[in-house]
């Protein structure tokens, strides 16, 4: 027996697909962008807020808010998170949520263990995350970005001035960083609660 849906679905939708802009950023904005970190002092990477055990994240953060110097780069950041969310997801979308993430995982082994970006709290309405690549793939080894949807692990471009969204649900990682420094930039952008 066929049935009808009750809403009309959309097949072309792939809830658990990630999107990649290739180089999106140029030499001259990533060092731009390093030198606008140092305006911002460094901390230790938390979870919710909140210390946290070194075997599931350890690296160092810098809060780069929203200013006259950080301007552009937001507007960017949304701008291509609009036109990746219109390409892949069609999630219902309202802001930018948090202030951007500066990262850099050093290589003693920094990483960020399985984890997923929403959450209980603050963290409930994100429905995209961005990742941007600062480094170039030769200025480090491990520190590979990994997605995991459903029994399959996928290693993401390295390439630098890439940028990568993901819905925020998704299981992802960074795996230690051996030798280097990895840089990238970290936000998310959400919605009203999936219901």
């Amino acid at each position: 027996m066929e049935t009808a849906p009750i809403f009309p679905s959309n097949d072309e939708i792939n809830q658990i697909e990630h999107h990649v802009f290739f180089e999106e950023f140029s030499e001259e904005e990533i060092m731009w962008i390093n030198n606008l970190s140092k305006l911002y002092p460094p901390e230790k990477a938390q979870i919710g807020g909140a210390d946290i055990e070194t075997e599931i994240r350890n690296s160092e953060i810098h809060w780069l808010k929203y200013d006259d110097n950080t301007k552009w780069l937001y507007d960017k950041l949304a701008r291509l998170v609009m036109l990746g969310n219109k390409e892949k997801w069609n999630f219902s979308l309202h802001s930018i949520l948090d202030t951007i993430q500066y990262t850099k995982y050093y290589d003693s082994g920094n990483h960020y263990d399985w984890h997923l970006d929403l959450g209980l709290g603050s963290t409930n309405g994100r429905k995209v995350s961005i990742t941007v690549q600062l480094s170039d793939p030769d200025e480090y080894e491990g520190g590979d970005f990994q997605i995991m949807r459903g029994p399959r692990i996928e290693t993401l471009p390295k390439t630098k001035g890439t940028v990568l969204l993901f819905p925020s649900y998704l299981l992802h990682r960074v795996t230690p960083v051996t030798k280097g420094i990895r840089k990238t930039l970290v936000l998310w952008v959400g919605g009203h609660p999936f219901i």
